[in-house]
């Protein structure tokens, strides 16, 4: 009634509900005129009144258009709801949402997490382990813009701007959610997400609860294929699924999703849709009901109707449609509260599963005049009529600026407007208009309008760190960066710009698909009148424009312009004058303007210049520079020069000043030469003779190389590409090095490439070892390419040799001394008396000098004399083992002076300090020893006299790289052969080496004179140490933070002075664990206080007044409590050694340390405690846990603070012992890690700990709990905790158990300690190892000191007949359990006993040899499986038990049926006791295995005896009755049988015919217990007893009865195979059986039972037998028994198939050598088989041997009748498709088929291999072919026929008619000729 009052009114006036607007309940009024299947009440009501409705619908005309015009009224923001089902398409895709395009132009978004489940979860997965998961893709991946797509509206909000905000979800579980697992039917189209991926399908997630849909893989393969580009689906990928089965009610559906299937759904009444369940997306059937001009109403589904708006009526039908009309359509939408639906004819929309095409409109953003008004429809908005006559929509709020300036009146049809096109709406195919004027008169509407380069207005909308935020236009927003706010970088951007500011910017860059506009507001590039460079095109030659510099770099300047493109300036481009460090000239983001010289915009290159033509000053400067530059490439010339720069030497070309540069390496062709020239050039010294390689980049090139120089001079360096030759040698340097081989440069310009393959003669892991740039080398030419001016080298040795190696050597060896005494000419210029000193200086000089001090790594420091600053250095080797001390007077001789760091390098030894006078001869070859190695030149002492001689390290310019193994060692002998016998100035003799040969190796050092790991320097510090400076202790400093290391940071104070803050002094109370470096940032600026300076060649901290002073590394402290005070530290430790500053910290002390390193090797950490005083940590001081032990560097962290407890001084070096476990006393009570020396068998341990300490453990204190092999698991070096029990004499005593290392664990101790007689109380039970076996019984040991003694009579029941028999069964060390029978204090005596009486254990002799147990072959397993039955088993069984006590406890005896089970037994009894300790198991097991191996064996006996005592004879006389007991395979290691009949035997599948068993090994336990110690049983207990028993065998007969009962015993094998004796699967099943045990004879005996069971008759199942024993011989027999067994085979059977078995067997077990051999036996014995031929084509072919295959295949037609032939080629030709080439079994095929044309057999083969391995051209050739050989029609038919099933299947319908018609064709041409 609702309705028909709102349509209808009475009077007076009732606000309609937002959510239900006037038109969606009129469909409501629809459906009254309908018979619904719905039985809603409202709607039984409503036709109650159907006559009411019929009067009244005799209305006049106006009333009913205006029904009609509600009626129709089209969607609007207003009538969407929460829980609205509609059907959308993918607008854009973004990377966090999707925009979704809704009908009438609505539009509205999907977050990411609204997708599905299953990605919802991958994405939380992402997000928590926080990196990139492989298998989740991203939503462009998933999406694309065009996809229809199934939502549903999850929340309706307003914006800030307060525009409707429409949420959407794609989530199945919320759009299905109207639909249940009944409700299922197959034909259905639904969506689902893929939630995971499977074996053999997808599982699809289509949300609804309770069914579990899957799509098959084969049903998915047409959509991957076509739809996917062949990728697997992805989680989270959205499909459009049939229902193709549904199975359980709706618990499990099969889905498809071909793309045929799904285009052609359609939702029909058998699918029982409900308007509750209606789903958007669905395509019905309907008729038209009622035309409007606005619309049509159908009717669909049988019951129910429907609207369809204007808009999405088909457009070329509209006007057409009449009553009554079938149609096709699509719902669009179902309202949940008033159930209207909405639907569209748009053809688009009637195939399901095909996206949209129209995705955007051409004309967006364009402005229209006078656009016709086509329809109003209130709120919603109103259409417009287009020039094109297409329809346009605005939306309601873009009509109006605003709502108060709306005038309806306006909108009448035919009014016209001015409006802009704003946007398309995909799912209406129609554009939307605005008639806003601000959207009119809009700038840009969208970011694809704006274009890089363009000036735009917008408004200041905030400022951020990362940049202000602009706002340009509608939703537009763009980024100024802060270094684009202003032309110089502004600090305070907010005192200048003010959010709502208006600005003018110039746009950088906009990205429209990113939503990205980054602009700028520079003032030079925003008023700039130059063009704009926005893309590389745009860059012409000699254009100039302004741009910003992006990056100064020392190679020039990377300037920026718009759009990202950007240029490069070159270093010679930067200006006029020459810029030799572009850094510190330009800056980033400075404003240019630059010139265009080169552009490449295929390669996005461009070449700028920062020199602008049409200045006159600056051209005619440049044209005087010219004139004077008439220097050529080649040329020689004198130079001068005029300053250092960083990586050569500024030089002005004489005569006219002309500007050159001589790179270092450029200095020498010795690579060390050329540092050492360049630190002592001074400005104004001339250099003669440089030569000049060339003139680029606006500069000289020079190159002062004495080999460049003479190649040039001597014309050996050809000036291009037509004079250079393969095979010519010529000498250059190294340009690059790269990964793939070495540049190398001519001195005419050219160049050409060494490869990686030919650079060395050695093999070459990195080039970089090899050579160094600038380096000189002699190539040799290999390969010239004219065309394009490329040569290859070689470097190798063997091409480049220049002559005699000697005489090379010796030349190089010269040069270089030579320069190093043009150096020292340098050095004696100097002002300094230093430096002079040191020119002075030559090899050989004998110094008289005082030692100053003695280093910790060994080497001897001199006192400087007269000289301050000197430093004169022994190292270890070279103070010869001399005990030396401070201020002792020594002579020395100088062996070499290092120029570069001023430092003299001498020695003591005796041999060269006096020399002998000998006379030397030139060319003789003599012995020496080497003392000292530079880069290139090494200094040895004759043996003979002592005299220096320096011999060359290198024999050729190339031969730069040494392994390991060939570097020559101080004190390693080597022989030379003297080329001068005189000392000259350079104070050395000049020699050649002989062949490495000759050398000797250095003997080695004693450990005592190890020398500790060097000191590492920090390289950051080494760089500072050139500079000095002026800083005193105690000043303040500010610096940067250069560098942090662990235990240090390096900081750069002003001057580029280094200086150096240790961890120690940084914070004030450094907290455990963390590290105090890492507070302290890279490029932080700190202010500290100078405590000391340290010399970086001593590593010692000078005193103020030392002179080297000013040369240390100042360290520093920012304590804060060092900053504040006035008084502060000096680390002033020049007097005191180190060992007398260690020597002040006290054992005890507990002092912070930093972790430097884990030395792996020593296995120690390596700490410092303060910059001058270091410690150790040894690895079993560092933890009490074997889990840190194991791995301390994943629980120590490099540089963090440690508390450490002081031990003592390391006594041999200046280290401090520390102990992160307290201190290390080893006192009585004190537990410490020691490693285990040695294990001394029935003993104990002997541990060693630190500092040499020795401890024993008894074997009593291994563990709380003691065992058989108590000393097994303690190898040698194995890590120990131990606790010192007495630390009295020099060998401690130790525990390891864990009750005294660990007593707050409170472990279970089974073995009490026992250290005294005063432990023990009587009637106590122990555990204890025999010591001895004495005439007066067994000793057995208690404890350290305690032993206990069982006489005889205590020690078993039985008396063997030898007391040594007693040695065997109890030796020295087994573990047994005795009961204390008395004490005797005063005698220190225990008396004890081992009867099972008293212990409740097992006799210690039960099995003696009068008892013996029978051996079982191969059971010994077996039984120890049973023996590790869990305890839980037994504990289970008690239930099934009598309780009894007796007297013997733990004895326990089983009683098995026997191998007849005629007699049904009595279950057995269990008596109470004690369950023993696990130990007492092991221990019993150990017995069982001894006793085991005594006993004699039985052959054929299937299970192993047990032995039980009867009654109360047990007591006087062990009467012993065998009685067989049913086994089972062992678990132990199993073998497996080829042909594989497995099964697992657990516990849990044993019969319970087997009796339980207890836990004592022996399984021994009395029937009829002793009536001593036993309760008399009840009437009600015996008859209970009686029942269970009889339960017990009726399951024992069921189990045995049931037919799938799997046989789990030989017995059960047997009852099998004589029910089927002839079955060999049977027979072969138990073999394998036994193989599993590891029963091998057992399995053979098998195999020979079968073969006389079998029936002669069944000759396969013999065959079957003879195989598996084959096998069964190949795997675990010999070559001799599988011979035999090989041989017995061909005689019972047919002997081919025996042969043909064997050569498999070979082949599978990779035994081909031998299948091999038995082929060739075939070949000679079955030569007229052709199977044998072919089997053994197929193993060659296998084995790739391809050519063997071809020569058997020859070798079988001259030995087989021809009628054999054509089948024999045919399956070699099969084989060559199968195995070998393919082109080579076509031909075979083709030869053939040439041959015998009408062989239809072979045509087939043919034609199935070519289907298999071939393309489908090959198949259809082939088909072609054979259709139109002229055979028989029955056999054209049945080509025909599989022509037409292959097109079928592989080809398209037209190639089926194709083939069709030429059947028909065939026909036609047959009858044809029989008419004729």
């Amino acid at each position: 009634m609702a309705t028909m009052e709102e349509s209808f009114p009475r009077g007076g006036t009732r606000k309609i509900r937002k959510s239900q607007k006037t038109f969606q309940q009129s469909v409501e009024q629809d459906n009254l005129f309908d018979i619904s299947t719905e039985e809603e009440s409202t709607k039984r009501k409503k036709s109650q009144k159907e006559p009411a409705t019929i009067k009244k619908l005799k209305i006049e005309k106006r009333e009913s258009s205006k029904v009609v015009k509600e009626k129709f009224e089209i969607l609007n923001e207003e009538s969407l709801c929460e829980g609205m089902r509609v059907l959308g398409c993918v607008k854009e895709v973004n990377e966090l949402e999707l925009v979704i395009s809704l009908p009438n132009g609505l539009q509205g978004c999907v977050q990411v997490t609204e997708i599905c489940d299953a990605y919802t979860k991958k994405l939380n997965e992402q997000v928590a382990q926080e990196e990139p998961l492989q298998d989740l893709v991203s939503l462009p991946e998933l999406f694309s813009p065009g996809m229809l797509v199934r939502c549903v509206v999850s929340s309706l909000g307003i914006t800030k701007s307060g525009r409707k905000d429409v949420k959407l979800s794609l989530n199945p579980k919320n759009v299905n959610k109207v639909l249940n697992p009944e409700a299922l039917k197959p034909g259905m189209l639904l969506t689902g997400t893929v939630s995971s991926l499977e074996d053999h399908g997808y599982l699809v997630d289509i949300g609804v609860s309770g069914a579990r849909a899957f799509l098959p893989l084969q049903k998915a393969q047409e959509y991957i294929r076509q739809k996917n580009k062949d990728a697997k689906l992805k989680v989270g990928q959205y499909l459009n699924c049939i229902i193709q089965e549904v199975k359980g009610n709706g618990g499990v559906v099969s889905l498809s999703i071909g793309h045929s299937e799904v285009s052609a759904a359609i939702a029909t009444e058998e699918q029982n849709w409900t308007l509750n369940n209606l789903l958007p997306g669905l395509v019905v059937k309907a008729q038209v009901q009622k035309v409007t001009p606005l619309g049509l109403t159908l009717k669909f589904l049988s019951f129910f109707t429907g609207l369809v708006d204007f808009m999405h009526l088909d457009p070329k039908k509209a006007g057409t449609y009449f009553s009554n009309q079938p149609v096709r359509a699509c719902v669009l939408c179902v309202h949940p509260q008033t159930r209207d639906v909405r639907l569209s004819l748009r053809p688009t929309f009637l195939q399901p599963g095909r996206p949209l095409t129209g995705l955007s409109c051409q004309q967006l953003g364009a402005v229209l005049e006078d656009v016709p008004v086509q329809g109003f429809f209130g709120n919603a908005g109103a259409t417009f009529q287009l020039k094109d006559g297409t329809l346009a929509y605005a939306r309601f709020n873009h009509l109006s600026n605003s709502k108060k300036a709306f005038k309806p009146e306006t909108f009448k049809p035919g009014n016209i407007h001015k409006c802009r096109i704003i946007d398309y709406s995909q799912m209406d195919e129609m554009v939307l208009l605005s008639l806003r004027t601000s959207v009119i008169e809009a700038q840009f509407l969208r970011y694809h309008d704006i274009k890089p380069g363009a000036l735009v207005k917008g408004k200041v909308l905030t400022i951020k760190p990362y940049g202000m935020l602009v706002n340009v236009g509608r939703e537009i927003r763009g980024l100024v960066p802060p270094m684009h706010l202003a032309d110089i970088l502004m600090k305070n951007p907010e005192k200048k710009y003010h959010v709502g500011d208006e600005v003018k910017c110039r746009v950088l860059l906009c990205d429209p698909q990113a939503k990205r506009l980054m602009m700028t507001l520079k003032k030079t590039l925003v008023e700039s009148k130059l063009p704009a460079i926005t893309c590389y095109a745009d860059a012409k030659p000699g254009l100039q424009t302004h741009g910003f510099i992006l990056r100064a770099k020392d190679y020039g300047c990377i300037v920026k312009f718009y759009n990202d493109v950007q240029g490069l300036v070159p270093k010679h481009e930067l200006g006029a004058e020459y810029v030799p460090d572009p850094e510190s000239v330009f800056y980033t983001g400075q404003v240019v303007k630059v010139a265009v010289l080169n552009c490449e915009p295929s390669k996005e290159k461009m070449l700028l210049s920062f020199r602008l033509s049409g200045d006159p000053k600056k051209e005619c400067e440049g044209h005087s520079q010219k004139k004077k530059r008439a220097i050529t490439a080649g040329q020689l010339v004198d130079v001068k020069v005029l300053e250092k720069t960083k990586d050569g030497l500024e030089v002005a070309v004489l005569p006219h000043n002309i500007r050159a540069f001589l790179p270092t390496p450029h200095l020498s062709d010795h690579v060390a030469n050329g540092p050492l020239l360049y630190h002592w050039l001074q400005a104004g010294d001339v250099l003669h003779r440089v030569l000049c390689l060339s003139e680029s980049e606006g500069r000289v090139l020079l190159c002062r190389k004495p080999a460049l120089v003479s190649a040039v001079e001597g014309g050996q360096d050809p000036k291009s590409f037509s004079e250079i030759h393969p095979g010519m040698l010529l000498i250059g340097f190294v340009k690059s090095i790269k990964d793939y081989g070495v540049f190398v440069q001519f001195p005419s310009g050219l160049s050409g490439l060494a490869p990686k393959a030919i650079m060395s003669d050695k093999f070459v892991t990195s080039t970089s070892d090899h050579f160094v740039e600038g380096q000189t080398v002699v190539a040799k030419v290999t390969n010239v390419d004219e065309e394009k001016q490329r040569m290859l080298l070689s470097l190798r040795l063997s091409d480049c040799t220049l002559g005699d190696l000697a005489t090379t050597s010796l030349l190089l060896l010269s040069q270089c001394l030579e320069e190093q005494q043009g150096v020292r000419s340098l050095m004696s210029n100097r002002d300094s008396v230093l430096i002079q000193t040191l020119a002075e200086m030559t090899p050989g000089m004998v110094l008289d000098l005082e030692v100053q001090e003695v280093l910790e790594d060994g080497s001897v420091l001199f006192s400087e004399g007269p000289v301050p600053g000197l430093v004169l250095r022994a190292s270890k080797y070279h103070r010869a083992g001399q005990e030396v001390e401070s201020g002792q007077k020594k002579k020395v001789v100088i062996l070499n002076v290092d120029m570069l760091e001023l430092e003299v390098h001498v020695s003591l030894c005796r041999d060269l300090v006096t020399r002998r006078t000998k006379k030397l001869k030139k060319g003789c070859e003599y012995q020496a020893v080497v003392q000292h190695l530079e880069e290139t030149f090494a200094v040895a002492s004759l043996v003979e006299t002592g005299h220096l001689a320096a011999f060359s390290l290198t024999s050729h310019l190339n031969d730069t790289f040494r392994f390991d193994s060939e570097k020559l060692q101080v004190g390693q002998g080597v022989s030379l052969t003297l080329s001068t016998t005189e000392p000259g100035v350079t104070g050395l003799l000049l020699a050649v080496e002989g062949p490495a040969a000759k050398r000797t190796m250095r003997q080695t050092r004693k450990d005592s004179e190890t020398v500790d790991e060097d000191e590492e320097v920090d390289p950051a510090l080494v760089v500072g140490t050139v500079k000095k400076h002026t800083l005193s202790i105690g000043d303040m400093v500010t610096g940067t933070v250069k560098s942090i290391k662990p235990t240090h940071v390096v900081v750069t104070l002003e001057d580029g002075i280094v200086g150096c803050i240790h961890a120690s002094h940084i914070l004030d109370d450094v907290p455990v664990g963390t590290s105090p470096t890492a507070k302290l940032k890279v490029g932080k600026k700190v202010t500290a206080r100078v405590i000391g300076g340290r010399d970086m060649k001593t590593f010692k901290f000078l005193p103020i007044s030392h002179p080297r002073f000013i040369r240390t590394i100042p360290e520093l402290s920012v304590r804060p409590s060092e900053l504040k005070k006035d008084g502060h530290t000096a680390l002033d430790t020049h007097s005191v050694s180190p060992l007398e500053k260690i020597k002040q910290y006290k054992a005890g002390q507990t002092v912070t340390c930093f972790l430097k390193k884990y030395n792996v090797v020593k296995k120690w950490l390596e700490v410092e405690i303060a910059p001058d005083i270091r410690g150790r940590i040894p690895l079993l001081l560092m933890s009490l846990s074997f889990k840190v032990l194991k791995h301390p560097d994943k629980k120590f962290r490099i540089g963090q603070a440690l508390k450490a407890t002081v031990v003592g001084p390391d006594s041999s070096k200046a280290f401090l012992c520390l102990s992160l476990i307290g201190p290390h006393k080893m006192e009585k009570g004190e537990v410490a890690m020691g490693r285990v020396v040695k294990a001394t068998p029935k003993e104990g341990l002997t541990v060693s700990f630190p500092f040499g300490k020795i401890g024993r453990v008894s074997i009593f204190h291994v563990s709380d709990s003691y065992s058989e092999t108590p000393l097994e698991d303690f190898t040698p070096q194995k890590i120990v905790r131990c606790y010192v029990l007495s630390s009295t004499g020099p060998v401690l005593t130790l525990s390891l158990r864990s009750s005294r290392t660990n007593p707050e664990t409170k472990s279970k101790i089974a073995d009490p300690e026992i250290n005294s007689i005063e432990d023990i109380e009587e009637g106590q039970l122990l555990r204890g190892y025999v010591k001895s076996i004495q005439p007066s019984g067994v000793f057995l040991g208690l404890g350290p000191s305690v032993t206990g003694l069982a006489r005889y009579s205590h020690v078993s029941l039985h008396s063997p007949a030898r007391n040594a028999l007693y040695d065997r069964y109890l030796p020295e060390g087994k573990l047994l359990t005795a009961k204390v029978l008395s004490l005797n204090h005063p005698e220190n005596l225990v008396e004890l006993s081992f009867l099972p009486g008293d212990t409740g254990k097992p006799d210690v002799l039960s099995a003696s040899p009068g008892l013996s147990l029978l051996k079982q072959e191969g059971r010994d397993t077996e039984a120890e499986e049973r023996e590790h039955e869990g305890e839980g088993e037994t504990e289970k069984r008690k239930s099934q038990k009598r309780k009894e006590k007796s007297s013997g406890k733990g004895q326990e005896q089983v009683l098995l049926p026997s191998k007849e089970k005629k007699e049904p037994q009595r279950p057995q009894a269990k008596k109470p006791g004690k369950r023993p300790h696990p130990e007492s198991r092991s221990e019993q097991e150990s017995v069982n295995k001894k006793q085991k191996k005594a006993a004699p064996s039985e052959e054929e006996d299937s299970g192993v005896e047990v032995y039980y005592r009867e009654g109360e004879e047990e007591v006087d006389e062990p009467g012993m009755q065998p009685k067989k007991k049913h086994t089972r395979p062992a678990e132990a290691p199993r073998l497996q049988l080829s042909s594989g009949f497995t099964w697992d035997v657990g516990l849990d599948s044993l019969t319970p015919a087997l009796p339980p068993r207890g836990e004592s090994s022996d399984s021994e336990e009395n029937e009829n217990p002793e009536p001593a110690t036993q309760k008399k049983k009840s009437k009600k207990e015996r008859e209970l007893e009686k029942q269970k028993a009889e339960k017990e065998l009726s399951r024992l007969e069921e189990a045995l009865m049931d037919p799938v009962r799997q046989p789990e015993s030989a017995d059960d094998f047997d009852r099998l195979v004589l029910s089927s004796p002839n079955s060999s699967i049977l027979w072969l099943q138990y073999m394998a059986f036994h193989l599993q045990a590891t029963e091998i004879e057992k399995a053979r005996a098998v195999a020979e039972r079968a073969l006389k069971t079998i029936s002669f008759r069944e000759e396969q199942e013999k065959l079957n037998v003879w195989v598996a024993l084959l096998n069964l011989e190949n795997m675990y027999g010999s070559q001799e028994s599988l011979t035999k067994v090989f041989e017995r085979a061909v005689q019972y059977n047919e002997p081919l198939k025996v042969f043909l078995h064997l050569a498999d067997i070979y082949t599978k077990s990779e035994k081909f050598q031998e299948a091999g051999e038995l082929y060739n036996r075939m070949l000679k014995r079955f030569r007229q088989e052709k199977a044998v031929w072919v089997k053994y084509g197929a193993f060659l072919l296998r084995r790739g041997q391809a050519g063997a295959s071809h020569r058997v295949m020859q070798r079988a037609l001259e030995c087989l009748p021809k009628k054999e032939h054509v089948d024999v080629i045919a399956k070699f030709a099969q084989l060559e498709f199968q195995l070998g080439d393919a082109e080579r079994a076509k031909a075979i095929f083709e030869n053939t088929l040439s041959t015998y044309p009408k062989r239809t057999d072979v045509w087939s083969v043919y034609i199935d291999m070519i289907i298999k391995h071939g393309s489908q051209k090959e198949v259809r050739d082939i088909f072609e072919r054979v259709i139109h050989l002229s055979l028989a029609p029955k056999r054209m038919k049945f080509f025909f026929k599989r022509y037409l099933d292959y097109e079928k299947q592989h080809g398209s319908e037209k190639d089926v008619q194709a083939v069709k018609a030429k059947a028909l064709e065939y026909v036609e041409a047959k009858s044809s000729l029989v008419e004729d």
